[in-house]
């Protein structure tokens, strides 16, 4: 059965105003996206196909499900045909910023710290890279992030993945573990780790900007630094529908799953 990612006539039951207050977003659309060679030798992934409509629409109409209508896109790769299209289709009908990166690529924690001063008066936000597909309930997502006090709240899911958040019985985020190598970077320790593989999908609240980092950076950096003396806490949505859509034949896949 496909799922409708469109904000109209979703097959999803969210309820689109039952978030708290209005909301502001970013999405990530600055990398390079190798693993879709040779589509991204002449595109960015954000302009990836799905039945017709690109990553960047899907993620935009996605999070228009649950009333968030203020978007920043980071740009590099690319960077002028994603501010074509933004132009030509009006941002989707959301309200879309271009924090660009044409002089250079900052990776995720990067990005956001260049972004940074669209969410500094906000109570909290929400960060997803533009290539994950899913229909993880953001609005269940905000309200446990809110009620739990935490800096930052990470969707993640039990699924294979070559690295992993480590988290504790309460779902706190204690290190992360890359599967292949066997490294480990604890930042704090836990009677027994939990691994979770990341969705690329967090509800932030604007005191993790003040991350002391420069230039060019990876956001679990920031996440790994902060959760030794924060909470940083870990929303399992494992059962959702969820495509990393990084390689040609997760494409086909989500031509499947997605419309």
């Amino acid at each position: 059965m496909k799922l409708n990612m469109g904000h109209e006539e979703s097959n999803i039951q969210h309820q689109e105003s039952s978030i708290l207050y209005p909301m502001k977003s970013m999405i990530f659309a600055a990398g390079l996206g190798t693993r879709l060679k040779p589509f991204t030798d002449k595109h960015p992934k954000a302009l990836a196909d799905v039945n017709g409509k690109t990553l960047l629409e899907l993620n935009i109409k996605y999070l228009q499900q649950f009333g968030i209508y203020d978007v920043v896109v980071n740009v590099h790769h690319f960077a002028d045909q994603i501010e074509e299209l933004i132009f030509n289709k009006q941002g989707f009908g959301s309200h879309v910023i271009i924090s660009d990166e044409r002089n250079e690529v900052l990776e995720t924690g990067g990005g956001l710290k260049k972004a940074a001063s669209h969410f500094t008066d906000e109570e909290a936000f929400v960060v997803m890279n533009v290539d994950v597909l899913t229909n993880l309930d953001l609005n269940k997502m905000i309200e446990e992030h809110i009620a739990s006090g935490a800096m930052a709240t990470l969707a993640v899911m039990k699924r294979n993945s070559s690295r992993q958040f480590l988290f504790d019985e309460h779902m706190q985020l204690c290190g992360w573990t890359n599967n292949q190598t066997n490294a480990q970077r604890i930042s704090r320790e836990a009677v027994e780790f939990f691994p979770f593989a990341f969705s690329g999908i967090q509800v932030l609240s604007p005191t993790i900007l003040d991350m002391p980092f420069e230039g060019k950076f990876s956001i679990v950096d920031v996440y790994l630094h902060f959760a030794k003396k924060h909470i940083i806490k870990g929303f399992d949505h494992s059962g959702d529908v969820f495509i990393d859509v990084g390689k040609p034949e997760s494409l086909e896949q989500a031509s499947w799953l997605f419309e």
